[in-house]
């Protein structure tokens, strides 16, 4: 009989953790959204929040997962075109419970990157050609099972929650910005002003914000310790993310900032440092099992008339592969 190389009690008490923040951070941001709502105009402002949001969020899912897609060029990849990374998928989309497989696309991209978009019954995983040229059948598994956890966990729908609350903060701060400015003229003649509601709406998409990558990051750990337990192998997952850090950092990194990467506090990341995500990944082994993943080998697709991009694309809203 298969012996997991799961430790339960640390697997329970890490996701335990991870549950109870990511309560926490979205009671934070839905409270502080309807703090400024109410502040703006009182019961009205709550039910601007209510109204807007559930339609943001009704149109918003499909939409973006898309444009996504689109804006990365990405391609669907056939079964008979890719037959084990399809059954690497399904196997993992069973073991996580989800009701169908997610789609498999490839991204034209040198870059080492996969993203997940979609809902639990509908959704795709994407892969960057540098991805799949560069992982281990081992670690592509976990990687593959990361993006699994986040559909199976239902992330995408909690970022997206997050990400709408924000969006509605961030347009009520604007009205607070325009309220400060209009409030110049009334103080320079001497009359009384209430700051304090002012600068709390002016702050708001900032306290926001925090809270956001604050989430981003304990969904991270939640399907990294998922990933673990879909393939049954930590030590997959953390060598996954200690080589990907490692083609991360790149060779001006290492020139500028030798054996550490760029500096950035802890608080502004979207995703927790490697170390700590290693960490807690060896927390959970126990025994020296040989995963199940470890008897694929893969192959990447190939698409001969579509040419991996070597040079980023942009515009005024930034630059991608």
């Amino acid at each position: 009989m298969h012996q997991t190389a799961i430790d339960p009690i640390r697997f329970s008490s890490h996701r335990g953790l991870n549950r109870l923040q990511t309560l926490l951070l979205l009671g934070l941001m839905t409270g502080y959204a309807g703090f400024v709502g109410w502040m703006l105009w009182g019961p009205d402002g709550l039910w601007f929040l209510l109204v807007w949001g559930a339609f943001l969020l009704l149109f918003s899912p499909q939409l973006s997962a898309r444009w996504v897609l689109k804006m990365y060029g990405a391609r669907p990849v056939p079964p008979a075109q890719a037959s084990e990374y399809h059954q690497a998928l399904a196997t993992l989309a069973a073991r996580a419970g989800l009701p169908a497989a997610p789609s498999l696309w490839w991204v034209p991209s040198p870059m080492v990157n996969a993203f997940a978009v979609g809902r639990r019954d509908a959704s795709a995983v994407a892969v960057t050609d540098g991805l799949l040229r560069t992982l281990s059948p081992r670690e592509l598994v976990a990687v593959l099972a990361h993006e699994t956890a986040h559909i199976a966990h239902g992330d995408l729908f909690v970022m997206s929650l997050a990400d709408v609350i924000s969006r509605l903060t961030s347009a009520m701060s604007f009205v607070g910005l325009v309220l400060i400015f209009l409030s110049l003229p009334q103080a320079l003649a001497g009359g009384e002003v209430h700051w304090w509601p002012l600068i709390l709406l002016a702050l708001a998409p900032q306290v926001n914000l925090l809270a956001q990558l604050g989430l981003s990051r304990t969904r991270e750990f939640d399907a990294d310790l998922a990933a673990a337990q879909l393939t049954d192998d930590p030590q997959g997952m953390a060598s996954a993310l200690v080589k990907l850090e490692r083609i991360e950092n790149g060779f001006l990194r290492r020139i500028f900032f030798p054996g550490q990467g760029l500096p950035e506090p802890s608080w502004l990341r979207t995703h927790p440092t490697t170390r700590e995500r290693v960490q807690r990944l060896l927390d959970l082994q126990r025994g020296r099992n040989a995963p199940w993943s470890e008897g694929y080998v893969f192959e990447p697709p190939e698409f001969p008339h579509i040419r991996v991009r070597q040079r980023p694309r942009g515009g005024w809203w930034g630059y991608w592969y």
